[in-house]
């Protein structure tokens, strides 16, 4: 008799995706910091957000702390632009400096792996499908998805919980 191998990573350190120039990154190059993921869009009514992220991502870089957006045009639309011109609209709009990645789909039969696993860890209220642009997943720096945020939920608010995982 065969045992079946499940497909889905059993660690965040073994999944990767592409940046918008079409280039494989592992999530493995973040071992050791704190990371925030958040699937992102940039003409969405939370798209100022992204300026609440970047705070973030300078206020607490050089601790440990990474945030990787990750853009999704499933919700009414409101990422329609090319990667590279999203990349581009995200750092001359919204002054985003934290790694953008390639679209990716978050829900669905094509949902990327990044958060297929990260949905699988951390369900949200009504189930673990992503209701909306700007969900936030924050894992610790062993890798271990800690805490799923919903949309509306300001990066500000997560900052306690940050500083708290930073210490370690």
């Amino acid at each position: 008799m065969t045992a079946t191998v499940s497909s889905q990573p059993r660690d965040f350190y073994q999944l990767s995706a592409n940046n918008p120039r079409g280039q494989s990154v592992d999530m493995s190059a973040y071992k050791g910091k704190v990371v925030l993921v958040v699937n992102t869009a940039t003409q969405c009514g939370l798209t100022p957000q992204f300026e609440g992220l970047e705070k973030l991502y300078q206020d607490y870089k050089e601790k440990g702390l990474v945030i990787l957006g990750f853009p999704c045009n499933q919700f009414g639309s409101q990422e329609p632009l090319s990667n590279e011109t999203m990349e581009e609209t995200c750092k001359v709009n919204h002054g985003v400096t934290f790694p953008l990645f390639e679209k990716v789909e978050v829900n669905g039969p094509h949902t990327h792996p990044v958060f297929k696993y990260l949905k699988s860890k951390l369900g949200g209220l009504f189930g673990s499908r992503i209701k909306w642009n700007f969900t936030k997943f924050l894992i610790d720096a062993q890798g271990k998805p800690v805490r799923r945020y919903a949309p509306v939920t300001k990066p500000a608010a997560i900052e306690p919980l940050i500083k708290e995982l930073l210490k370690g």
